[in-house]
């Protein structure tokens, strides 16, 4: 991803993260000795982070802009 945003970098973190719990839980850390199945439960681990904490993050801001009086010009 070329320019990632802030919102994007912190998902980047915490789907790593949630991929590390993966293999943490079955007792692997070489992604060369996954099987098929656990190589698509990590991405999969991964991925379902990643915009997990992407949408909750956009939430966070969209409730922030609501919050600011329409008046105001946000910048």
């Amino acid at each position: 991803m070329i320019d990632a945003t802030p919102n994007e970098k912190a998902a980047f973190v915490h789907g790593g993260c949630c991929g590390g719990e993966y293999l943490d839980s079955i007792g692997k850390t070489d992604l060369e000795t996954l099987n098929p199945d656990e190589w698509l439960t990590f991405i999969e681990a991964v991925v379902t982070g990643y915009c997990d904490h992407l949408r909750a993050l956009s939430q966070r801001d969209e409730q922030h802009l609501r919050r600011l009086d329409p008046h105001e010009v946000p910048f």
